[in-house]
């Protein structure tokens, strides 16, 4: 997807890639440490709206976010005002689907109270102690195709989060034959938007796999949203490769940390 918001996290994927690939080629460290976070038991995959609760501040939510030392196996980076600042200027030529353009540009739905960003990017497995330059080389080029992951924490008063959501599980069943979307002066051609694999977490949740056409060529990313008392959060993933994998240790690190 040829967004901003899309280039400038391939762009950190791909750097990242990069110094994998350099350190596979000139030598082997040791190995990253592997991603041993497990699914905590939801509450319900749809459960009742949270009784009305007040909403977090910018601040507040920002102390919620998913760190570096919640995810071994990933890159965990800040996102950018550029980043945000083109987010908020998304369109789509369906208003229903709206929604999901939203979630997949940093941008709130609706009036949130807070909201807070951060980018998760899929370490490349190192290669193996003795391993030929072949197998260096093709570990590095394999980290290429790494999964990177947008984060994005809002916080509403009352009903607003589960109100938000109701919205977004509308917006995938009416955009279910695709749509057109423009961010930042880029047009991306959404092709389908599918059921994801499906995800128990917080107070309801709910995953689409999203198609687009970009020149002709096809690319799959993943979102994932879940709602957690009157915090919604939501993950937007997408790779080099062109097939973005669902990113389900992102999902259960940042549901843990919201309690």
């Amino acid at each position: 997807m040829r967004t901003a918001l899309v280039r400038r996290t391939v762009l950190s994927a791909s750097a990242v890639s990069l110094a994998l690939l350099a350190t596979a080629c000139g030598g082997s460290g040791k190995a990253d440490a592997k991603d041993d976070t497990k699914p905590s038991a939801p509450a319900s995959a749809s459960a009742p709206a949270a009784p009305a609760a007040k909403g977090k501040t910018d601040a507040e939510l920002a102390g919620a976010l998913v760190a570096q030392a919640d995810l071994p196996a990933y890159v965990v980076q800040a996102v950018t005002p550029e980043e945000t600042k083109a987010g908020a200027g998304s369109t789509s030529d369906k208003p229903a689907c709206l929604p999901l353009v939203k979630a997949q540009s940093l941008t709130a739905q609706g009036a949130a109270t807070g909201t807070a960003f951060v980018k998760a990017i899929a370490k490349g497995k190192e290669p193996e102690a003795g391993a030929s330059a072949e197998e260096k080389l093709k570990a590095g080029m394999d980290a290429l195709g790494a999964t990177a992951t947008a984060v994005t924490l809002e916080s509403y008063e009352g009903k607003g989060a589960a109100d938000a959501f109701a919205v977004l599980k509308g917006a995938g069943a009416a955009c279910a034959d695709g749509y057109a979307t423009t961010q930042d002066g880029d047009a991306v051609k959404i092709t389908k938007v599918s059921p994801g694999a499906p995800v128990t977490a917080g107070d309801e949740a709910l995953a689409y796999t999203i198609d687009a056409d970009l020149d002709g060529e096809s690319i799959s990313t993943q979102l994932v949203v879940v709602r957690k008392g009157a915090t919604l959060a939501s993950f937007s993933s997408f790779s080099l490769a062109g097939v973005a994998e669902q990113p389900t240790a992102v999902v259960t690190a940042q549901v843990k940390k919201l309690g």
